[in-house]
């Protein structure tokens, strides 16, 4: 690459002599010369002064020399900067995430995430899972993480799948429930899982339930679980740190084994090359790994 006007200026102001410059800087000493002598005509004042001792800086040189150092000095500042943007994270990560992962397993990534990546910023949305997805297909997101099986033709990475519980303070065994009074507590959804759980109560009670109380949040389901008003189905992801006292009784298929809930995360190929994404999933199968 050839060096610039005021590298050159500053390759002449070190070594006040043309021979020296003009090695330093490989190129001939007409040639530089010629180069200092077009660029003392632009100023229209002259830089340097030639004697058989070497160069000297006039007054008008000094204040070029300092304003090429000036120069130079922001430029490799500004390099150093576009080298941090290329070995760091900086950006925003826009992420839709399903309002359950939000509240109870996002957290914990999100501040190990930026605790790594001080630089970068988040941007989050909760919702529902028809409304990640649009905000999905609508470029609003990045990434989305939402529950159940998605219906995605881009890219998708599994993050992690839990059990379902039948949860109260009372009910002991699934054979308990039809014998209790207490109501069924349930929360709205619009993915699959109000489904699969009405497909489960079916295959093994062959009835509705004596009583239902239907929310709009799961986070209410939880709350009037907790408080003794009836019992509910809810996933493990909801249960951690709840009391001793509350009985927990695993759902299970016909075969023995237990009913779970997956978690995906998704998105289109493009957000997956981004820094701050590819920075989040490597977070995301770190903090899985270290909580198999």
């Amino acid at each position: 690459m050839a060096f610039s006007e005021f590298q050159l200026l500053q390759v002449l102001a070190h070594e006040m002599n043309m021979r020296k410059a003009a090695e330093r800087l490989f190129v001939s000493q007409p040639a530089l010369s010629q180069r200092l002598q077009n660029m003392e005509k632009d100023w229209g004042t002259k830089i340097f002064l030639r004697s058989q001792k070497g160069l000297s800086l006039t007054p008008a040189g000094e204040l070029i020399v300092k304003l090429a150092e000036n120069v130079l000095q922001k430029e490799e500042s500004v390099r150093e900067k576009i080298h941090a943007l290329e070995s760091e994270v900086h950006g925003t990560l826009k992420i839709a995430c399903a309002s359950i992962v939000g509240q109870n397993w996002l957290p914990k990534v999100l501040k190990r995430f930026v605790e790594t990546y001080p630089h970068a910023k988040i941007s989050l949305i909760t919702g529902w899972s028809s409304e990640i997805l649009k905000a999905i297909y609508d470029n609003e997101v990045h990434i989305g993480i939402i529950r159940g099986t998605p219906d995605w033709k881009g890219k998708k990475h599994h993050l992690f799948e839990d059990p379902l519980f039948l949860v109260d303070r009372e009910i002991q065994s699934i054979e308990d429930v039809m014998k209790t009074d207490r109501p069924f507590i349930q929360f709205k959804s619009d993915s699959n899982y109000f489904q699969e759980i009405q497909e489960w109560w079916l295959k093994h009670f062959q009835t509705t339930p004596k009583r239902t109380i239907v929310v709009d949040q799961i986070e209410t389901c939880k709350q009037m679980t907790l408080n003794g008003i009836g019992y509910a189905i809810l996933p493990a992801i909801t249960l951690t740190g709840m009391e001793q006292d509350i009985f927990k009784i695993p759902l299970k298929d016909e075969m023995g084994g237990f009913i779970h809930r997956d978690t995906w995360l998704l998105g289109y190929e493009s957000a997956f090359q981004l820094r701050q994404v590819g920075a989040f999933l490597e977070v995301v199968d770190d903090f899985l790994i270290e909580n198999r």
